[in-house]
């Protein structure tokens, strides 16, 4: 189980609507909202992994020490959710050695994983998996096996892979399920909020039991605040992308907790434990 933290006018849809300039005049909602996510597990008794912003890192430290102090993991979100595609090499390994910093100097943990801003990693980009791993990130979550018209890069592995060569870094993609030949989302986000919690639960069971491979699933705190503020200037397709479900959202995060084992990304991929390899599983 894995949760995206960035601010609501931060995500990839309102880039062009939202200048960085007007961030800070923003009023933040991140805090609350990954509280409620934060309750949410601590009411299951589960721990996850929180890929977190160094922007936001900067301006909710106690936040940061929450996440810490409840047992989950804290990984890299990088600093301010540009897209890796839109970095050359020596600005993106900037990106990564500064995003790391703020957030092991805060928390006073070992920051070890790491995902791309709307999985921004992939065919066109490799080398930025070869600069990942030789700044020290143990695992990658950032590449989606999928067509979209945002990210995707199809004919990667379904299942966790070392990318580079002589390094152990693994890349752990967002899940995904092959049925009648095609390969179909089901890795949380838009696609899990939007569609029937019935379809999610049939494809990972099916990832599960089927495949017998556990799930890498993730999704955004924003994505449980149905009284956000409205960005009318987006375009529409990015408003119905961004504003459907809200305010089912958690409700359908509670309900797959209880239907799957869920464990924080070190837990599952790294320490390779006997948990992780009991069904029903995710990540």
């Amino acid at each position: 189980m894995s949760v995206d933290i960035e601010e609501f006018f931060q995500v990839g849809a309102f880039e062009t609507t939202i200048p960085k300039s007007n961030w800070d005049t923003i009023a933040s909602r991140v805090e609350y909202n990954t509280d409620l996510v934060l309750d949410l597990f601590a009411r299951k008794n589960m721990h996850a992994t929180f890929f977190t912003l160094g922007w936001v890192a900067e301006r909710h430290p106690s936040l940061i020490k929450r996440i810490i102090t409840a047992g989950h993991e804290l990984a890299s979100h990088g600093y301010d959710h540009t897209r890796v595609h839109l970095l050359d090499p020596e600005r993106f390994a900037k990106d990564l050695v500064r995003t790391k910093t703020i957030l092991e100097d805060i928390s006073g943990a070992i920051v070890s994983g790491y995902r791309a801003p709307s999985f921004s990693i992939g065919e066109r980009n490799l080398w930025a998996l070869d600069i990942l791993a030789e700044s020290g990130y143990q695992y990658s979550s950032s590449v989606y096996p999928i067509a979209h018209d945002h990210y995707g890069w199809p004919s990667a592995s379904r299942w966790s892979f070392q990318p580079v060569a002589k390094s152990l870094m693994i890349e752990i993609p967002v899940t995904t399920v092959k049925t009648m030949g095609k390969i179909f989302p089901c890795g949380g986000g838009g696609f899990f909020r939007l569609l029937p919690y019935a379809l999610s639960r049939w494809t990972i069971d099916q990832v599960n039991t089927v495949e017998q491979q556990p799930a890498m699933f993730y999704f955004h705190p924003w994505e449980v605040d149905a009284d956000q503020p409205v960005q009318h200037l987006a375009p529409l397709k990015s408003r119905l992308r961004h504003y459907v479900n809200l305010k089912h959202m958690l409700g359908k995060v509670g309900r797959a907790l209880d239907d799957f084992h869920w464990d924080r990304v070190d837990n599952v991929f790294l320490n390779k434990n006997e948990t992780a390899l009991q069904q029903p599983q995710a990540a």
